[in-house]
């Protein structure tokens, strides 16, 4: 049976890195250019995040919460250069671009998908990493099959030209005429892929954050999720509408805490099903799904590659006493705090985490951390006793000397 589906989106995310020592040059880049503003968060227009995320963590990643509208003017005239050294200190800064009309596309699939771009963020933290956020939505889209193959395409649009199947999507707008125009625009943001590459971050796959709302006639009291489970695992594993596989053995992480959605983790990304039976559905819950939930991805996902690039700064001897302290303040300010208090958020957070496989990856590092803090207290060790040694010969050696003048007298 074809869902038919009433309410839709999707955010392709694509992580990125800034090269060592170059982040302020970087967001100087970004106030410079006119298609991209400086994004700011005031509690009573973003009451839901303000509420959502604890304290410390709302200072880390909207460190404007705490601007008076004082301050967000003060800065606001300051020349760029100026600007540009203040904000690089915030722990995260996000840039959203002006987008005069959203952007129109199509998926040359059989009779055409059209969709269109309707948001474009960046997300830059102040250790250079950051994270390139797109908007779409599928017009007309009463389809489920539409849903999946737009998904599994568009996800590959940054791939390599030959190897995936970007040139069926057009781009239908004076900014980016075709697919390989908006390629350019990425790599323009983006810059080389040289740091992500050396973190083994998937440079041409999007990760995929989508929500979906079907219509209540396939799942609702009477019909039930069962027989619509393989649609349900199509979508959390990004597939193609005429996929083969196996789908028993696919493996994801279910969260079921409402009656009539499930929300899909994996490692291609965070897939949230649901239906109009429920009004939250198609009112509140996309809303939250794409503010507090989104960030909440977010920021497992920064975890994952800067855990990555302090355990790739750990194998440079020139770098690990930075790694060092690095990883010390990470620990202290980020691994161990509660991101929010929010019940369905927390599980969230923990089942994000574990799907990322954070803790295995903390405790790499930190076994890396603990055997060089042990090989440095070991040469500190070793070179204090040299140096107590060196010091007790040149006692003995001046005491002979001294002895050999008296006798001499």
């Amino acid at each position: 049976m074809e869902l038919k589906t009433n309410y839709q989106y999707t955010y392709f995310i694509h992580p990125f890195v800034i090269k060592e020592g170059k982040y302020q040059k970087y967001i100087l880049k970004m106030l410079r250019d006119k298609d991209f503003k400086l994004k700011t968060f005031q509690k009573e227009k973003d009451l839901k995040l303000y509420q959502y995320f604890l304290p410390k963590t709302r200072e880390f990643l909207f460190s404007s919460f705490s601007f008076g509208n004082s301050k967000l003017k003060k800065l606001e005239e300051l020349p760029e250069e100026t600007k540009a050294a203040i904000i690089s200190k915030y722990p995260c800064n996000i840039f959203e671009y002006r987008i005069k009309k959203d952007i129109q596309g199509k998926v040359d699939d059989k009779k055409g998908i059209f969709f269109t771009i309707s948001k474009i963020e960046i997300i830059c933290f102040e250790t250079g990493i950051c994270f390139l956020v797109i908007k779409t939505n599928i017009e007309d889209a009463n389809s489920f099959t539409n849903v999946l193959n737009f998904n599994y395409k568009f996800r590959d649009i940054n791939g390599e030209e030959g190897l995936h199947a970007y040139d069926n999507i057009r781009l239908q707008t004076n900014n980016f005429t075709s697919a390989e125009t908006f390629r350019s625009f990425i790599r323009k943001i983006t810059g080389s892929n040289l740091d992500a590459m050396k973190l083994d971050i998937d440079t041409e796959r999007f990760l995929t954050y989508s929500y979906i709302c079907i219509d209540q006639e396939a799942w609702n009291s009477t019909s039930e999720f069962e027989k619509i489970a393989h649609h349900y695992i199509r979508f959390a594993n990004v597939l193609p509408a005429d996929n083969s596989r196996k789908l028993e053995e696919e493996k994801i992480t279910t969260i079921s805490n409402w009656k009539y959605a499930k929300l899909a983790l994996s490692k291609l990304g965070v897939m949230l099903f649901s239906s109009s039976e429920d009004m939250n559905n198609y009112t509140i819950l996309p809303d939250e799904f794409e503010n507090q939930y989104l960030y909440t991805y977010i920021i497992n996902l920064y975890k994952k590659i800067y855990l990555k690039k302090i355990e790739l700064k750990l194998k440079d001897q020139r770098k690990v006493k930075k790694a060092r302290r690095e990883f010390i303040e990470f620990t202290k300010n980020l691994w161990i705090r509660e991101i929010t208090d929010d019940e369905v958020g927390t599980m969230l957070n923990h089942r994000i985490s574990e799907t990322l496989e954070l803790e295995k990856l903390y405790n790499q590092v930190k076994n890396k951390y603990d055997i060089l803090y042990k090989d440095l207290n070991i040469e500190k060790n070793k070179t204090t006793t040299i140096i107590i040694a060196i010091i007790l010969v040149s006692s003995l050696v001046f005491n002979i000397l001294n002895f050999i003048v008296l006798m001499r007298q």
